[in-house]
Parts: structure tokens; C-alpha cells; sequence
């Protein structure tokens, strides 16, 4: 099991900056493929940045260069830099942990991009 806290969430304008942050419970932590997920209001969620085991990143292509992934098994969290922000990306943004066939949630931060 792994406990998955999330913050840094918050409103901020259009052209904006935010950076969540996810804190793991698991000291195993580094053995986990790590992610970001958002879920809008009616849509699906969808992976918007996700890091390997060793420090592989991937991201959505409406996030490609403008958001950054990081992680510091040293301390158990996983960082998600977002700039340039855009109303599109309002959402509530989970954390996740996966390895092998399980996957962990976190709760979700709130992020509105509003004028």
C-alpha cells in the first residue's frame, strides 16, 4: 500500500505558474513508476506527465513544454512544474504510483487557470 499526498494546487491566471508536489508514504518509492493525471470537469481522466524508475519522462502532448516532471527518491515526492499555464488545464490533478498490474491515487489538487 502507498499513501499518496497531494498539494500545491490553487487559482492562477492564464500565463501563470504552479508547482504541485506529491508526497509517498512508501520508502520503496524509488521501485515505482510515478505520475501525473488530470480529470476535468465531465471529461475522462487523462496522463498528463508520468517517470520511470530511472528518470524516463513522458508527457501529454498539450503539456510538452510547458510542464516538468521531477523526483527525488531521497525524499519520497514527485514535483510537477507547470508554466505558461492555460484555462484548458483547470482540473483536479492526481497523483499516481504504479508497479506491476497495481496502481495508487492520490486525493487530487485543485488547479484553475482563470482570469
Amino acid at each position: 500500500q502507498v499513501q499518496l499526498v497531494e498539494s500545491g494546487g490553487g487559482m492562477v491566471q492564464p500565463g501563470g505558474s504552479l508547482r504541485l508536489s506529491c508526497a509517498a508514504s512508501r520508502s520503496t518509492f524509488n521501485t515505482y513508476v510515478m505520475g501525473w493525471y488530470r480529470q476535468a470537469s465531465g471529461k475522462q481522466r487523462e496522463l498528463v506527465a508520468s517517470i520511470t524508475t530511472v528518470g524516463i519522462r513522458n508527457y501529454a502532448d498539450s503539456v510538452m513544454g510547458r510542464f516538468t516532471i521531477s523526483r527525488d527518491n531521497a525524499k519520497n515526492t514527485l514535483d510537477l512544474q507547470m508554466n505558461s499555464l492555460k484555462p484548458d488545464d483547470t482540473a483536479i490533478y492526481y497523483c499516481s504510483a504504479q508497479r506491476a498490474a497495481r496502481v495508487y491515487w492520490g486525493r487530487g489538487t485543485q488547479v484553475t487557470v482563470s482570469s
